[in-house]
């Protein structure tokens, strides 16, 4: 079993569940300490290859993914690797569309639809779900 993520470490946020998951802002720069075994970017374009196994959902700034049934699907699978490997979900900023999937795991892991902005909100970022379409995506989420 590999290693998890220190609960304390900027960006985790822990779930209902225990599991931990990083997110995170691509642009800034890498945390010190360990890194990710899997990575969930969500970006507009192809991010640049990293040295720990990816997936990229193609998910434009400030707005919803293009393939909601794949980030969806992409979605429970970071759920369900966050129980045995060190999860990071990422986009450019860390707040819009990562407190969107975050909000989204958070339901995934038993958070009520309607309470999982304002969790993600309390336990990652004020800021987190910058948008009031990404909002409505979490409070319909699982598709």
């Amino acid at each position: 079993m590999t290693s998890l993520w220190e609960p304390a470490a900027a960006g985790v946020l822990r779930l209902p569940s225990g599991r931990l998951v990083r997110g995170r802002g691509l642009r800034r720069p890498l945390p010190e300490g360990s890194v990710p075994t899997f990575a969930l970017y969500l970006l507009g374009h192809q991010p640049p290859a990293v040295d720990w196994e990816s997936r990229w959902l193609r998910w434009p700034d400030f707005r919803l993914p293009a393939d909601r049934p794949a980030a969806a699907d992409a979605l429970r699978e970071a759920l369900e690797r966050a129980g045995t490997e060190r999860v990071e979900v990422a986009c450019g900023g860390g707040y819009g569309r990562t407190g969107t999937a975050l909000a989204c795991l958070a339901v995934l892991d038993g958070v009520p639809q309607g309470e999982a902005v304002a969790y993600v909100r309390e336990h990652y970022a004020r800021r987190a779900v910058e948008t009031p379409w990404q909002r409505r995506f979490v409070s319909r989420f699982p598709l």
